[in-house]
This record gives structure tokens, C-alpha cells and sequence, in this order.
């Protein structure tokens, strides 16, 4: 286990959690009403359906690594998974979680290790979406389409697909796949993720969950608000026609569209960096401890 380096009174984090748990259910308040109403939302549903991870997960705060949280051992949070107490406060078991997740520690590590390190492109223009539709009868979303099916498979045919993404690359129609620049694989997808990317930015999210109670609340939800925003650009860029819902459509087929999207795509990438390296960092930390801790130590015998 990290020895931890910093101690929150009882009163300090039952305040942070309480305002972690406000901020959490006001950006899961439209989800969680249309759920009790059995209504959907093309856009905002996407992050709860894509991810398969629910409200109550964002509500759950960790304080993160190296935070001893005193006066805990007899809350409830003490019986969490990957907790564990010492004496009368509760701190994070990392080595437990770090034994048991330590291949998907270095997958995500990977992943977002070689990311940060790419060099950013942003000559994709969310063209990624309408090679989900093209040359097909049938779409994935019930809206229909801005330019129509031959506008729409017009748009693809005058544009270079450049995705770099293999998560949306996996969803384009047989006619797309070769179209794109270079085929994609799961088993290359380090070496293929690129900072600029909107779905790469998005999935700091996905990561964030995943590595559970290493990463501080502030930082997950900061992760999701950044894939919120990042997917409202990336539907409205869409071929969809999505102004019944209040989203007017930036025009990818237009210059002045890709220079609209490629001007949120650069600030999306600046939002995305602090979060990738602050989970860069967190992994590289629990894990490099881990192996100082468990690393065999040779000398003298005494």
C-alpha cells in the first residue's frame, strides 16, 4: 500500500464529498429524468449507453492516491472495494487494486502514454460519423440526415478520411473502411491514437472510471464534462440533422465549417492534456511504488 502523504479531517472530506455528489447530479439530471420518463436523447444518452457506466458511478468521490481520510473506519465507504483502513481513518489499498488490475494499468498506460507523446492532427473534420453511414439505407441514429443519403455519401467521396481512432473506425460501413487513410486495429491502437482526436479526448473519461479510486473526483468529472462537450461537437459536425434538439449543425462540407470544427477540436486537445497527464502520472506513481515495494533487496547479510 502508498504510504499516504496527506490527511483530511472528518469535516473537510465529507465536504468535499458532498460537493462532489452536487456537482454529479446536476450533470446527470437530464439523463436520470428521461430515465424515470423512458425518454432518450441522440446526444446526451451517448456517454451513459457508449460507456455502459451509470450516474451513480460518476456520484461515488474518491479522494484519490496519497489521501488518508480521517475519522472514516466506520462509514460505509470503509467496506468499499480497494479500501482499507489504518487505525481509525481509510486510505486507498492501491497495492491491492494495482495486484489485481496491473496488465489493464498498463494497457490504459500505453494508450495514453503513446497519445500525449503523438503529434496532434486535425485534418479529420468528424468525417468519422458520416463514414458510419455511408452508401447504407439504414443509420444508427433515429434523426435523419442533414444532406440527405446522396449528400451524405457526396461528402464522403469529395473528403480524405483520415480516422485514427480504431473505436469509430470499428463502426464504419464496409464501403468506408477502405476509404480511410490506414486501417485500424485494437492490437495497434496505441501507436495509432493522436492527441487531436476527438474520441481519444473523449475516452479519458473511459479511463478515468476505470482506474477507480486512484483518480480524484474533481479529475473524473472534469473527464466526463470534457467527453459531454466533446460529443455535442461531434454530433452537431455529424451528417444528423439534429436542430429539432437545439443543435445547429456546424457544416464540415464547407470551409468555413471544417475551420469551425478544427478551432474546437485545438481547444478540446488543450482541455484534454492536463487530465491525459494527470493520469499518465497517477498510473506511473502506483505502479512504480508497487514494484519498489515488492523489488527483492539485495546486500550483505547481517
Amino acid at each position: 500500500m502508498l504510504t499516504t502523504s496527506f490527511a483530511l479531517p472528518l469535516e473537510q472530506w465529507r465536504a468535499l464529498e458532498q460537493q462532489h455528489h452536487a456537482r454529479a447530479d446536476a450533470l446527470t439530471a437530464g439523463r436520470r429524468a428521461r430515465a424515470a420518463r423512458g425518454q432518450t436523447h441522440p446526444v446526451d444518452d451517448f456517454l451513459y449507453n457508449y460507456y455502459s457506466y451509470k450516474p451513480a458511478v460518476l456520484r461515488r468521490w474518491h479522494p484519490g492516491l496519497d489521501t488518508r481520510l480521517q475519522d472514516a473506519a466506520a462509514e460505509p465507504r470503509a467496506q468499499w472495494r480497494w479500501y482499507s483502513t489504518e487505525q481509525n481513518d481509510v486510505v486507498v489499498d492501491s497495492a491491492a487494486f494495482v495486484a489485481e488490475k496491473s496488465l489493464m494499468l498498463t494497457g490504459i498506460h500505453n494508450i495514453l502514454r503513446s497519445t500525449a507523446n503523438g503529434r496532434a492532427q486535425y485534418g479529420c473534420f468528424g468525417l468519422h460519423e458520416w463514414a458510419m453511414v455511408y452508401r447504407e439505407s439504414e443509420h444508427r441514429h433515429p434523426v435523419p440526415l442533414r444532406l440527405g443519403r446522396e449528400g451524405t455519401d457526396a461528402v464522403v467521396e469529395a473528403n480524405p478520411l483520415t480516422c485514427t481512432h480504431f473505436d469509430a473506425f470499428r463502426f464504419f460501413t464496409p464501403d468506408a473502411v477502405p476509404l480511410n487513410r490506414r486501417p485500424l486495429s485494437r492490437d495497434q491502437q496505441a501507436a495509432t491514437e493522436q492527441p487531436g482526436c476527438l474520441h481519444a479526448n473523449m475516452d479519458l473519461y473511459k479511463w478515468a472510471v476505470k482506474l477507480g479510486p486512484l483518480v480524484p473526483g474533481t479529475v473524473l468529472l472534469d473527464c466526463f464534462e470534457l467527453a459531454r462537450d466533446i460529443r455535442e461537437l461531434d454530433m452537431r459536425a455529424s451528417p444528423y440533422d439534429l436542430t429539432g434538439w437545439g443543435y445547429a449543425p456546424v457544416q464540415i462540407e464547407t470551409a468555413d465549417g471544417k475551420a469551425a470544427y478544427v478551432a474546437r477540436q485545438r481547444e478540446f486537445a488543450e482541455r484534454a492534456a492536463p487530465l491525459r497527464a494527470t493520469l499518465i502520472e497517477t498510473i506511473f506513481r502506483v505502479t512504480t511504488s508497487r514494484a519498489s515495494a515488492t523489488r527483492p533487496k539485495h546486500g550483505l547479510p547481517g
